[in-house]
């Protein structure tokens, strides 16, 4: 239990922490390198998400409901899971896992549910900085807020060849989705869990020979007692 406490309570202070730095200094699309001034590889750039992992989108208003919704009935029965698998002693490393799962899906539905209620709306248009319980009030009710992303790494831009059907001669970019600390543990304990299942049980031990066991006590009683080395049974 205190491991998955541990890896919980990290990931959720780690994950919120930054969403509140980086919405409370940053405007909307603001951006800072983080390998150096003259790097293009990483940044932390302020994205809003209004939808799902990794900056897609779902349905609009009553999509972005349902999606949050979804999300905190699978935090319930995640939880539970992870409850009985500490009961049932699993394996420690599937329990660090499912863990960073349920505190990833935790992490993102805080700022669904929440953020829209505590925050100042963040608009591209005067590019101000939102402040945190404005007296105002929030930019959106319960449920409709917007998901803080942070982490951009363009590692390598190109073209697809033209000969590949539908996005032939377009360019692309990897890795493109904006991410946050939650969607990062989600992925992680995903990985993991694949990891963890795919590794080999322990070897069954071979038994130990044991000349007083049951098997042996009968061979030795049914044993000839003339077939001892050297020795040739009497003549009746």
């Amino acid at each position: 239990m205190k491991r998955a406490l541990t890896v919980i309570i990290l990931v959720l202070l780690a994950d919120q922490a930054l969403k509140v730095h980086v919405k409370t200094h940053f405007f909307l699309g603001e951006y800072v390198p983080l390998f150096g001034k003259n790097s293009s590889k990483g940044y932390l750039q302020f994205v809003e998400n209004p939808g799902m992992a990794f900056g897609l989108e779902f349905g609009g208003e009553t999509g972005k409901v349902m999606l949050t919704l979804f999300r905190m009935v699978a935090v319930v029965v995640i939880g539970y899971i992870l409850r009985q698998m500490i009961l049932h002693r699993r394996d420690g490393w599937m329990v660090v896992s499912l863990s960073l799962i349920f505190a990833g899906a935790l992490g993102n539905i805080i700022d669904s549910a929440f953020y829209g209620l505590i925050f100042e709306a963040s608009d591209p248009r005067t590019l101000n900085v939102a402040r945190l319980f404005p007296p105002s009030g929030g930019y959106a009710p319960f449920l409709h807020g917007a998901v803080v992303d942070m982490f951009y790494f363009p590692l390598w831009q190109g073209r697809f060849p033209d000969w590949i059907p539908i996005w032939g001669g377009e360019p692309f970019e990897f890795f493109r989705p904006v991410f946050n600390v939650a969607d990062a543990a989600i992925s992680v304990g995903v990985a993991l869990m694949i990891l963890v299942q795919r590794k080999p049980g322990p070897a069954l031990a071979a038994p130990d020979a044991d000349p007083s066991s049951p098997g042996q006590a009968i061979d030795s009683a049914t044993a000839p007692t003339g077939d001892r080395a050297g020795e040739m049974p009497p003549d009746a």
